[in-house]
């Protein structure tokens, strides 16, 4: 009998935000879980009639407060443990595409329930938790 080794990935689109600060150095925007204040990027499902670029773009608005460009191709992916309340932790694979900052909003749909902050690169690898996040912002960083 052999084992069935697939495994299931529920797929996300996520965003990283990034803006150059005054001295040119590129910066990346996080920001805070709703549950637990983890630093993490804008994310969220598949939506009827978007694309992913459109998804993660949506997302940094709605939970960054952010609008700018979003990139076509993903920057890469990663894939983390979502804990659910009622059911067993899924695991999640987050396509992440860059987007550009052009506007930061005051008021925003979830201003009240997350914080941002911006990063170097650096700093916001080690402030997330995904060993993967990780690596890819820390490379993104390296890339620009």
């Amino acid at each position: 009998m052999t084992a069935d080794l697939r495994v299931s990935f529920h797929t996300q689109y996520a965003a990283l935000p990034y803006r150059p600060s005054p001295d040119g150095q590129l910066h990346v925007l996080l920001i805070t879980s709703r549950d637990s204040g983890r630093w993490i990027i804008p994310k969220g499902w598949p939506m009827p009639g978007k694309t992913g670029p459109q998804v993660a773009a949506q997302e940094a608005f709605e939970e960054a407060g952010v609008i700018g460009k979003t990139g076509d191709v993903p920057v890469g992916s990663y894939r983390y443990l979502k804990r659910r309340r009622r059911t067993d932790s899924m695991t999640c694979l987050v396509e992440v595409f860059p987007l550009e900052v052009t506007d930061e909003l005051e008021r925003w749909p979830e201003t009240r329930r997350r914080v941002r902050s911006w990063f170097t690169p650096q700093d916001a690898a080690a402030r997330v938790d995904e060993a993967e996040l990780k690596a890819l912002i820390g490379m993104y960083g390296l890339a620009r």
